[in-house]
């Protein structure tokens, strides 16, 4: 038979009363969608919301450009706070450029290059 010869002698074929069933509820589900989120921080404050969105698994985008401007302290105890909340959590945080960081929860991570 022409199986035999591609797949070797042990092949066999099946019978018309020989088949396999296969289970399909076994089959892998696809994975929800993991949200994305932008946000600013303007002010100290608006960091507890950042964290609000890390924890709930989110990755977040964030823009610092206004607070970088406004007090660069601020943004030091901000971009700490949210860091000392990515440690917790085993998550990452970079910064992307002058303007913005990223933060991922435990499941995701920054690909450094």
């Amino acid at each position: 038979m022409v199986f035999e010869k591609l797949f070797g002698r042990g092949f066999k074929e099946l019978g018309e009363e020989e088949f396999i069933e296969l289970d399909t509820n076994d089959l892998e589900k696809p994975i929800d969608k993991i949200p994305i989120k932008v946000d600013k921080i303007e002010d100290f404050s608006d960091a507890d919301r950042v964290q609000k969105h890390v924890r709930a698994g989110s990755i977040v985008l964030v823009k610092i450009k206004a607070l970088r401007g406004k007090d660069i302290s601020e943004l030091k105890r901000a971009i700490d706070k949210l860091r000392k909340t990515c440690v917790a959590i085993n998550g990452d945080i970079a910064g992307i450029d002058e303007d913005w960081i990223v933060i991922t929860p435990s499941f995701a991570h920054v690909a450094r290059m």
